[in-house]
């Protein structure tokens, strides 16, 4: 009975609304206002063409005028009408325009959405005003409204002249169930689960499944895109956990009753080098797939792990040979002392010359962690390629031994290196023992071969060394033996890591060999397949002599080196600068035994102040590069006020390399490397003080 009223009352309202004092005004208004217009030519009389032309246009206006004014009281009407039936509607309800402005709204509607003027916005209205946009093309719409903390259901129609009808209703919320089975929503209800794949997935550039269950790794596959298919096989039928590798499926099944959120990293089942990104997305009652191959970013972060790896050993074999260095320096120089009381013939002779040996391998030992380190002095030459594998191989087949055989294969056009050669062939030499050691332990002998070659850019990236820019060196030493295994082949250059039995190997001779190609500014690559043997191609830049430098090497002869002085004694005042207490004193004892006056200091903080004290007396400076405090190039620069034209020189057992740009501008400055003995040392300081 309330609606009842509510509607009479609102045709009533509707019935007196019908006359509009102002549309009425209006027109009144514009027919005297076209009356007046037209008292000139009534004046002038219609008899003339202008007066009769004048009558014409003004009783046009008129008409359209009263039209138009007719118009507007019918869309007067309209409107009052909407409105009318919205104030008689029992649910929300309001008119509003396309842009969202609220024109009309009934009670209920105010009560629940308040005096605002426009529809609300963002996440609560993004579904209402979809379905304006739907229901401005003539359908019935509806879409999401979020309300008084509630979710209405909004119902869209269009009306004439653009605007748009909502009325909201409540989301009915699902009722409890008295049994275990559980009810779906209404949503779940509205959409039932999807039997395809949506477009994207579809032609993604990576993999994705629909499939038919919520666990996915016993879900059969219903639709499979295309690059799921390239990359898996997969295809629709199948489980999809059968396309991936067993062990990673393990893992990630157990990554998932966990809770873990993804993605999962998996292998996959047709090629177990592949590595993919699992994702796994829930779709009203069934599971999309999807995988992301990423092998070739996992096979970028172990390069770049295993460089930093590699980096890092070799800054610790570096700092543990300088340290190991003046251990020897100390022990080789007593033994040297010792050696002077008890000549050939003592009884204590014997003992000390096998510590000496054993001092020896030390320092070897030594000097391939330096390699590996990259920080073991060099001396570099301009090397022909093929001379220098031809001269060096009589000793390869002495080393090699008659049941392993040595096959050379000589390029054309072979060119020339700029290397240290005795590293060059220390390198070429732990290669070819390697190969050879591997063929006779798996088949009692074989081929071993070295080839050189002369490599452009394409030829030197296929070959493994994918930074070429242009032609470089190449030398590969290959065997026939069984290959490296894949779980060994990331280790093989680290250092003391060794296959050979307890007592056969050091585990130094690849890590040599890595450090040697690296400060030869060269790059090695290891090509093997078990059952194929083993080939390691090492990639050198090729030297270009500058214009006219060539010509001036082969006009020039090479100086005749030094010799070394038979006579060890000499004089001269030394200053004798090392942070080793065992070191110096020792040195300076056997020195000071030569004839030397010897001026020990054990910091540049107390050398500084002995070059002070003595300056322009002092004939040759022996210092340490790496000292606590001041080091050794900052020394010399600070004290060569003190020393003249003195000749200076250093020994440390790190690399010249290493300190060599300090040292610019300075003159007469020559390098020992440790470890020493007091023979090289005493004949150095003689060819010292003699030049000088």
């Amino acid at each position: 009975m309330a609606d009842l009223h509510l509607q009479d009352k609102a045709m009533a309202g509707a019935g007196r609304r019908r006359f509009d004092p102002w549309l009425a005004g209006a027109a009144l208004f514009f027919l005297a206002a076209a009356g007046f217009s037209a008292a000139p030519a009534l004046k002038a009389g219609p008899a003339t063409l202008a007066g009769l032309l004048l009558l014409l246009g003004v009783a046009g206006v008129a008409v359209l005028g009263l039209l138009a004014i007719r118009g507007a009281a019918q869309s007067g009407d309209d409107s009052d009408q909407a409105e009318t039936f919205i104030a008689a509607l029992s649910e929300p309800a309001s008119l509003a325009a396309p842009d969202g402005r609220v024109l009309a709204a009934n009670a209920a509607w105010r009560a629940l959405m308040g005096s605002q003027r426009r529809l609300p916005k963002g996440v609560a209205g993004a579904g209402l005003f979809a379905a304006m946009i739907q229901a401005r093309h003539g359908e019935m719409a509806e879409g999401a409204l979020r309300a008084g903390d509630a979710d209405h259901l909004a119902k869209v129609s269009c009306l004439p002249g653009g605007r748009l009808l909502i009325r909201l209703s409540p989301v009915a919320a699902p009722e409890p169930a008295a049994e275990p089975v559980a009810i779906a929503p209404t949503a779940e209800r509205a959409a039932p689960p999807p039997n395809s794949l949506d477009a994207f997935a579809g032609a993604s550039p990576f993999g994705a499944a629909l499939l038919e269950g919520l666990e996915p790794f016993t879900s059969r596959v219903l639709e499979a895109n295309p690059a799921l298919t390239t990359m898996t096989g997969a295809k629709a039928g199948v489980v999809f956990g059968d396309l991936i590798d067993a062990g990673s499926r393990a893992d990630a099944e157990t990554r998932l009753a966990e809770g873990r959120a993804g993605p999962y990293e998996v292998r996959l089942a047709r090629d177990a080098t592949r590595i993919a990104h699992l994702y796994l997305y829930r779709a009203e009652g069934r599971l999309v797939a999807y995988m992301i191959d990423v092998s070739e970013q996992k096979q970028i972060e172990l390069q770049l792990a295993q460089a930093q790896k590699m980096q890092a050993i070799g800054q610790l074999a570096g700092g543990v040979a300088h340290d190991f260095n003046n251990l020897l320096t100390a022990i080789q120089l007593r033994l040297d002392e010792l050696l002077h009381r008890h000549p050939v013939g003592d009884p204590s002779y014997e003992g000390l010359n096998e510590i000496r040996q054993t001092g020896v391998r030390a320092a070897d030992l030594v000097r391939k962690l330096l390699a590996f380190s990259r920080k073991q002095t060099v001396q570099r030459e301009v090397l022909d390629l093929g001379e220098l594998i031809s001269e060096f191989e009589v000793l390869l087949r002495r080393l090699l031994r008659e049941d392993v055989k040595l096959i050379t294969d000589y390029g054309r056009d072979l060119p020339q290196v700029r290397a240290d050669k005795s590293q060059l062939e220390t390198a070429v030499m732990n290669l070819a023992v390697n190969a050879r050691d591997a063929v006779r332990a798996a088949k009692g002998g074989g081929v071993v071969r070295i080839r050189t070659a002369r490599l452009n850019r394409d030829e030197a990236i296929q070959l493994g060394f994918p930074a070429a820019d242009g032609d470089c060196a190449f030398i590969e030493v290959s065997d026939d033996g069984p290959g490296i295994p894949p779980d060994v082949m990331g280790k093989i250059f680290d250092p003391f890591f060794t296959t050979k039995p307890v007592g056969e190997g050091t585990g130094l001779g690849l890590a040599t060999v890595y450090g040697i190609v690296k400060q030869s500014d060269g790059w090695i690559h290891v090509h093997s397949r078990p059952g194929e043997g083993a080939a390691f191609r090492i990639f050198l830049p090729v030297y270009d002599a500058p214009v006219g430098v060539a010509a001036a090497q082969a006009a020039t002869t090479e100086p005749a080196k030094p010799r070394a002085a038979r006579d060890l004694s000499g004089a001269g005042r030394i200053l004798f600068v090392e942070d080793e207490d065992a070191v110096r004193s020792v040195a300076a004892r056997l020195l000071r035994a030569r004839g030397y006056e010897v001026l020990e200091a054990a910091d540049g903080e107390e050398a500084l102040l002995i070059a002070e004290e003595h300056a322009g007396t002092i004939d040759l400076l022996i210092s340490d590069v790496i000292m606590p405090g001041i080091d050794g190039p900052t020394l010399l620069k600070k004290a060569r006020g003190y020393l003249g034209t003195a000749p200076v020189m250093f020994i440390s057992g790190y690399a010249e390399a290493e300190f060599s740009d300090l040292l610019e501008g300075e003159t007469g400055v020559t390098f020992l490397p440790k470890p020493i003995d007091i023979k090289t040392l005493a004949e150095r300081v003689k060819q010292q003080l003699q030049a000088a």
